[in-house]
């Protein structure tokens, strides 16, 4: 039975666990420079609807060091439900190659592509999740904390896809979430409702404040990203206005736990949704973060094509 990874929710909190000990066995051997070769004579395709550095370099780079081989498929060259219907796709690249990572708008391209696809399908962004993004979080929080259960973090800003994922993801994981928003932007009431259910079998807490101080008081982790997602260009100006206090910045990191890491799934805003001081300061764990897409991707496709024989 082949496996897909379209909302963080497809894993279980054992199976979230397996990937994220692949991840840092597979990141051991790349910086040893040991061979790891696990998808051999094995094709991505990877079709993108929107642009991305980390998306595409990570997957592109991710494969090759896996022995396999990666197609980019731009936004021209098939033109998903327009050029071709999202089913036919899934047809024909099911006969071609051995996994396909899709970037779309809708969460419905991806969830077509996966039902209608004989072989395993990744969301690498939709406009409701973005499970490879949190996956890459998590392993970089391991890394930094020993562990997810009990972990207290924060997430301040717009109740996007990013956000979406981090809330199903902590809650499956047992790490307690506090997501501080303006009022009318927090999260939709259907994912925080789901993230609760999935508490109750971890012991993770889920809460959800309208104001940033509430939603970063003790904890060990803030996280942030851009106040207008790709499609929202023309909110920018009135989200500027609205996000303002929900900045993260020295004066509000002073009312976190002290040694509290940040993080940003990038590009990131200067100025916006995070200053310089803090995105290149002492407490960033950015860069620690972009580069474990690399090695978290890695782990989800060697995963999917063992678990889809």
């Amino acid at each position: 039975m082949k496996r897909d990874l379209v909302s963080i929710a497809d894993l279980s909190p054992k199976e979230i666990e397996e990937i994220l000990k692949l991840a840092r066995e597979l990141k051991a051997k790349t910086k040893k420079g040991i061979e790891h070769e696990l998808l051999k004579g094995k094709t991505l395709a990877m079709i993108f609807e929107k642009p991305s550095l980390r998306t595409r370099v990570t997957f592109e780079t991710g494969m090759t060091q896996l022995g396999g081989h990666a197609i980019y498929l731009a936004p021209a060259d098939i033109q998903l439900g327009k050029r071709e219907s999202v089913p036919d796709v899934a047809r024909n690249l099911s006969r071609w190659v051995d996994m396909v990572m899709a970037r779309t708008f809708a969460h419905q391209t991806v969830a077509l592509l996966a039902k209608y696809a004989s072989i395993p399908v990744i969301n690498a962004l939709s406009d409701l999740e973005h499970p490879c993004q949190i996956m890459a979080d998590f392993l970089t929080i391991i890394e930094h904390k020993g562990r997810l259960e009990g972990v207290n973090f924060g997430y301040l800003g717009d109740g996007n896809n990013v956000c979406n994922s981090l809330l199903i993801g902590a809650a499956l994981t047992g790490m307690n979430i506090n997501v501080g928003a303006p009022r009318g932007y927090e999260p939709p009431g259907g994912v925080v409702a789901r993230a609760e259910e999935y508490a109750k079998g971890s012991g993770a807490a889920v809460r959800v404040f309208n104001s940033p101080a509430e939603a970063v008081k003790d904890v060990e982790v803030i996280y942030t990203d851009v106040w207008a997602s790709m499609g929202q260009e023309s909110e920018t100006e009135a989200r500027k206005r609205i996000f303002k206090d929900y900045q993260v910045n020295g004066s509000l990191l002073k009312k976190a736990k002290p040694g509290c890491l940040v993080m940003h799934c990038l590009p990131a805003h200067r100025g916006d949704e995070i200053t310089d001081e803090v995105l290149d300061g002492p407490n960033s764990i950015v860069l620690d973060e972009a580069e474990n897409r690399l090695h978290i991707q890695k782990a989800i496709m060697v995963w999917l094509a063992q678990k889809s024989r």
